[in-house]
Parts: structure tokens; sequence; C-alpha cells
């Protein structure tokens, strides 16, 4: 049975929409889901993204639950992130995100 949709600011999707919305944060995620990540790694990868902003997203994304941020001592420091249990039980629904834009947004 499809619930009646209504729309709130407060209303599930509108949650959602507040915890992932920003440019780069699904593709955050997506590339974190597959192992733990540096920020120097994420960084390179992806050359569109300035430094402060993946930091102010990965901070976000930290904030909201979904991403762990481990700290290592030692020289250099090193800082890896991964994704929380919030965050694993968000990869299906950005599996499927993904096989819905690979079926559906050809060029």
């Amino acid at each position: 049975m499809k619930k009646t949709m209504k729309y709130s600011s407060d209303c599930a999707l509108s949650k959602v929409q507040k915890l992932i919305g920003g440019k780069w944060k699904l593709i955050l995620l997506w590339y974190i889901s597959e192992q733990p990540r540096r920020f120097g790694e994420m960084h390179r990868s992806f050359p569109d993204m300035t430094q402060s902003m993946l930091t102010k997203q990965l901070r976000e994304l930290e904030n909201d639950g979904l991403l762990h941020r481990e700290i290592y001592k030692e020289v250099p420091p090193r800082v890896e992130y991964s994704l929380t249990d919030l965050g694993q039980q968000f990869v299906p629904i950005l599996q499927y995100m993904y096989d819905w834009g690979e079926s559906h947004l050809k060029e």
C-alpha cells in the first residue's frame, strides 16, 4: 500500500535530502564504500573538488554519522575515512541509483 505523499519540511525524504545534499556527498560515499580512503587519495581522485570543499563535505558526512574518521598517530599523521554502520546501510541505495543511472541516462 502506497503512503499518501504530503510535503513537510521534516518528512523522511526531506531529512535524507538534507543529509546527502551537496554536490559531492553521493560520489564520496560511493567511493569510500569500496574501501577506507585517505584524504590525499580522495583529493587526487577528484581534481575538480577543492581541498576546502572535500574537507567540508567529509566533515558534514562525519557529523551526520555516515563516515568514520580514523586518525593514526604517525609522522606524518595519517587519516582514513570509512563508512559507519549507518553509511553501510545506505550503500544498497547508492547501488540502485548507480544502476538506474547506467540504465536510463545514456548520452
